[in-house]
């Protein structure tokens, strides 16, 4: 042994273990399909630059703009409020889907599961075709007024399905906080009521808000179905404009605007959530 060695042993000191092998340097096969992608999806967006660069018709742009911006406030309008109904709509139904009665959390778990089961399309066709089905019934209850508009029609067949995804999300959200909080409060004296709307709900809803934004988001996507039951949003826009024009373009105008829209909501809700976590970040 050396000398060196029997001066750490001494010691009581470890000697330190070698540094691991330095790797070669070089670029991995997910790193080089990655860099393939990003050129290949960099490629397809300069060609569409330049396939709209050449097609460009300022006739046919500023003749379609009007209606373009007209179809796309149809569809923030119904979007939203399609959302803040269903928002209001999902609250009674996650409790319901968490309450202790049988009965109460067998209807609200059949709601989620149908209008989550089933293709949003076919929940839009059932209430437009469908209750038209009805409308002496609707007539006499005072409700064919509501019905026999395309849009109501879109907007309720929109609540009632993003409620069934919200009150998913929102369950979800509040299972997620620490039963000590519910304890704490009850600790305090609140009901379990005011424990819910003041202290689990605004955690849940922090919790939640990235899944909210993902479903707005879906829906704003989903929205373009509606154009098929003769409501005029972009899509409806679009396909009247395509049908009258036969311009590739015209598509491609609308998959901006929808981009556009998307990513500006998406970055709204990173700045909302940086603000509401800031606090968790020190």
């Amino acid at each position: 042994m050396s000398l060196e060695g029997n001066t750490s042993a001494a010691n009581g000191m470890i000697p330190a273990s070698p540094p691991p092998p330095v790797q070669a340097a070089g670029l991995s096969k997910a790193r080089i399909a990655g860099f393939a992608l990003v050129a290949l999806w960099s490629l397809a967006a300069l060609g569409i630059a330049l396939y709209l660069v050449a097609a460009w018709d300022p006739d046919i742009f500023w003749r379609y703009a009007p209606r373009y911006a007209s179809g796309l406030w149809i569809t923030i309008k119904l979007v939203g409020l399609s959302v803040i109904l269903g928002a209001l709509l999902s609250i009674p139904i996650a409790i319901g889907r968490r309450s202790g009665n049988r009965v109460i959390s067998s209807l609200a778990y059949g709601y989620v599961y149908f209008f989550r089961g089933t293709p949003l399309l076919a929940q839009a066709f059932l209430v437009y075709y469908g209750l038209g089905s009805f409308r002496p019934e609707l007539q006499t209850v005072g409700l064919w007024w509501f019905f026999r508009d395309a849009f109501n029609c879109a907007l309720f067949a929109f609540t009632l399905n993003t409620a069934a995804y919200q009150a998913e999300i929102l369950r979800g959200a509040v299972e997620s906080v620490g039963r000590g909080q519910w304890e704490a409060a009850s600790a305090l004296g609140l009901t379990r009521m005011q424990t819910l709307y003041k202290v689990i709900l605004p955690q849940a809803l922090l919790v939640s808000l990235r899944s909210y934004g993902n479903e707005i988001i879906l829906m704003i996507k989903g929205s373009a179905i509606v154009a098929i039951i003769t409501v005029y949003d972009l899509m409806g826009e679009t396909r009247r404009a395509f049908a009258r024009t036969f311009d590739l373009q015209t598509y491609i105008w609308a998959a901006l605007i929808y981009l556009s829209l998307v990513e500006t909501l998406r970055v709204v809700i990173d700045r909302i959530e940086n603000r509401l976590t800031r606090h968790l970040k020190r």
